[in-house]
């Protein structure tokens, strides 16, 4: 029985990550963050519990994948996709190319399952990280509605994230084998200052917390080698 459990959290993410879908194409993307938070949530207990039951399976890890295809990699292209509708340069077709985030985002899932680099960090940005940037931007659009309103700026965020989730950029994980501070350091840092700039900058601050992000793997790796 237990060793279902893991799956049916993965199946919880991408049942979220569908409702999200949904609320994204009918242009409620506020609510369709929310459902991202949700699979989020979802996506990072099923490893835990999977580890904490010594259950993984590679159907599970198959699985994970394929949700995280749609929460994480289908939905964040729909929210582009709808963001560049509304943006300030008017093309018919153009909205589409905000769907470049889900195919890179496939590449991104394909690269982690066979890549055996991968099996603590990562190599590259992370989809649910990647995804969390996306569904900010109309939160931040109602403090910055000329930035986020701006096509070439939104064009831009493709082309860099695209890059980011394929780039050969070591990522700390937050797989944690235990709580301490020397292990961990680098990954507490991060959390501490993260919800600082939450407190003081609210959705502003996702963009400076990916950056952060990247910036303190980066480091991390470093002093690692």
């Amino acid at each position: 029985m237990k060793k279902h459990i893991p799956n049916t959290i993965t199946c919880a993410n991408l049942f979220s990550g569908c409702i999200g879908v949904v609320f994204a194409f009918n242009g409620e993307l506020e609510i369709a963050a929310y459902f991202v938070l949700l699979s989020g949530i979802f996506d990072f207990f099923d490893g835990m519990v999977a580890r904490l039951l010594h259950v993984k399976s590679a159907i599970g890890k198959e699985l994970d994948s394929l949700a995280d295809m749609v929460s994480f990699g289908f939905l964040p292209g729909v929210v582009m996709f709808q963001l560049l509708k509304m943006g300030d340069f008017k093309n018919e077709y153009l909205p589409y190319l905000g769907f470049i985030i889900t195919v890179f985002s496939a590449l991104r899932l394909a690269k982690f399952n066979i890549d055996e680099r991968q099996t603590e960090d990562f190599i590259g940005l992370n989809t649910p990280m990647n995804t969390l940037l996306i569904v900010s931007l109309p939160f931040i659009a109602k403090d910055y509605p000329a930035i986020i309103g701006s096509t070439w700026i939104l064009m831009a965020l493709v082309a860099i994230t695209s890059f980011l989730l394929v780039s050969e950029i070591k990522i700390f994980s937050f797989k944690l084998s235990d709580l301490s501070w020397t292990k961990n350091k680098m990954k507490f840092i991060f959390l501490i200052l993260s919800m600082a700039l939450i407190v003081s900058l609210k959705f502003t601050a996702v963009p400076f917390i990916l950056i952060l992000y990247i910036g303190l793997s980066i480091l991390h790796f470093r002093i690692k080698a």
